[in-house]
C-alpha cells in the first residue's frame, strides 16, 4: 500500500499541475488514493489530495463519512462561495471527545493525514460552488455546504501547496497537538506559536 507523505516533504508545498487527460495513469493514481484513504484509521481520512501520496497533480478524493462513497475531483476550482464563514471554536477543556472529525461545542477542528496529531481552528466558507472533472473526465459544477465544503477547501489548499496551519496563522487561530491518554482517548494541548 502507498504511504501518505508527511510534512516537511517538499511536495506538500508545491502548486500542483492540472490533469491533461484522464488515462490509465490517472486511474491507477485514483486507485492508490482510494486504498490509502480507506486504510487511514487514526485519524480517519475524510479527504486526500494527490500531493499527500507524493504526486503533484490537481486531484483529490473525499469520503466525508464512513458510510459515504469516495468522491473524485480532478482539476477542482471554487467558482463561488456564499454564506457566513464557519468559525471553529474549542472549549477551555483540554480533553475532547475522541471521534472523527474532532468536535467541541458543535464546531470542528481541522486535521490532516500529512500532519499527524496536529489540529487547528480554521475559518472556511460554509457554501461553495465547485467545477471539476470526475474520474471519467465528465465536467461537473456542484454546490457543497457544511462539512463537505470544509473538506473541499482543505483539499484544494493542498493542491495549491498550502497546509492548514498556514490558514490558522493567517487567521490568528489556535493550533493543538493531540496525544492519547491512558484510556486511549485524544487529549489536546494548545501549541504556543
Amino acid at each position: 500500500m502507498i504511504k501518505i507523505v508527511t510534512a516537511p516533504n517538499p511536495v506538500l508545498s508545491e502548486v500542483s499541475s492540472s490533469v491533461e487527460k484522464v488515462d490509465g495513469g490517472v486511474k491507477d493514481l485514483l486507485s492508490q488514493m482510494k486504498e490509502a484513504i480507506l486504510f487511514a484509521k487514526d485519524p480517519v481520512g475524510v479527504g486526500l489530495a494527490a500531493p499527500q501520496i507524493g504526486k503533484s497533480v490537481r486531484i483529490f478524493i473525499a469520503k466525508p463519512t464512513t458510510k459515504s462513497e469516495v468522491q473524485v475531483f480532478l482539476n477542482p476550482k471554487i467558482i463561488s462561495s456564499s454564506g457566513e464563514k464557519e468559525i471553529p471554536h474549542i472549549s477551555n477543556s483540554k480533553k475532547i471527545e475522541a471521534r472523527k472529525p474532532k468536535k467541541s461545542q458543535g464546531k470542528m477542528l481541522e486535521g490532516c493525514l500529512s500532519l499527524p496529531n496536529i489540529w487547528g481552528e480554521v475559518i472556511r466558507n460554509k457554501n461553495i460552488t465547485v467545477s471539476f472533472l470526475d474520474e471519467n473526465g465528465k465536467t461537473h459544477i456542484r454546490n457543497f455546504k457544511g462539512f463537505m465544503a470544509i473538506v473541499i477547501q482543505h483539499e484544494i489548499d493542498h493542491l495549491d501547496g498550502i497546509l492548514f496551519p498556514k490558514r490558522v496563522l493567517e487567521q490568528k487561530g489556535t493550533l493543538y497537538k493531540s496525544e492519547k491518554d491512558k484510556d486511549g482517548e485524544d487529549v489536546f494541548e494548545e501549541l504556543k506559536i
